[in-house]
């Protein structure tokens, strides 16, 4: 079920191939080979195969088991590869569930980014406020799960540091968003303290434009694409499972690259 309280049917196919990619990766056999098969699975997961919720019930358990995995495995302090400006993809490709011409126009003057959970300051913030916190750059490569990949260069604030300067309570389990063309998303804590985890306001050193997220866009080169929301308009902190556009379409949760 999604935000909008609408059933969605799992794509079985994707969640059995990203399962099935993170458990055969080689840093993952220390849960033992016979966790690898179907039968393997089936006996983690607890469940039987006998009609169609049942499986749809064990497709979302196999997801669900895979993002245990890669929370357990993901090294908060692990660095992903950095690259000279010399390797950026030009032009950096676009890519949203719908076309060039429906992105969302945001008006800068009228903006203001909402925060609200577990956090002990939420007022909202001018883009004027944005961007004049502490800022730094990265050049990272930017992994699609259809399988493309592009290097490009962002420019904002470290996460961590934006989440401290709210008050976030950071034993709070998850961290969401909203944005102004209705994607939503959602992360670990532990990938939002991550040190590359940026929120970006620029893309090559100019003002982030709007087919690349504008006004700001969440960049982490530890997830996968559709984990880097765009056009971000509200944060928040909280502790109940939120979900996201794709994940509630059966995409794995955690996504991580």
């Amino acid at each position: 079920m999604n935000k909008s309280g609408e059933i969605v049917k799992l794509d079985r196919k994707l969640i059995l191939h990203d399962a099935t990619r993170e458990l055969s990766a080689p840093s993952r056999r220390l849960f033992g080979k016979q966790a690898i098969t179907l039968g393997g699975l089936l006996l983690l997961t607890g469940c039987s195969l006998t009609d169609e919720s049942s499986v749809e019930s064990f497709l979302m358990a196999v997801s669900r088991f895979n993002d245990r995995v890669q929370g357990w495995l993901f090294d908060p302090n692990r660095l992903a590869p950095t690259y000279p400006e010399s390797r950026l993809t030009r032009p950096f490709p676009f890519n949203a569930y719908y076309g060039v011409d429906e992105v969302p126009q945001v008006d800068a003057r009228e903006f203001r980014l909402r925060i609200g959970g577990m956090v002990s300051r939420n007022a909202a913030w001018t883009l004027d406020e944005l961007y004049a916190l502490p800022q730094t750059s990265q050049v990272t490569r930017h992994i699609c799960v259809e399988g493309w990949s592009a290097i490009g260069k962002w420019g904002g604030t470290r996460f961590s540091e934006f989440l401290q300067r709210i008050g976030a309570d950071t034993s709070a389990k998850y961290v969401g968003f909203l944005c102004a063309d209705d994607y939503y998303t959602s992360i670990d804590m532990p990938t939002a303290l991550h040190p590359q985890t940026l929120l970006a306001f620029t893309y090559d050193g100019e003002r982030l434009p709007p087919k690349y997220g504008f006004p700001m866009k969440l960049r982490m080169p530890t997830k996968l694409g559709y984990k880097n929301p765009k056009h971000i308009v509200a944060i928040f902190l909280t502790n109940k499972y939120p979900g996201g556009y794709w994940e509630d379409q059966g995409y794995n949760w955690f996504g991580g690259s």
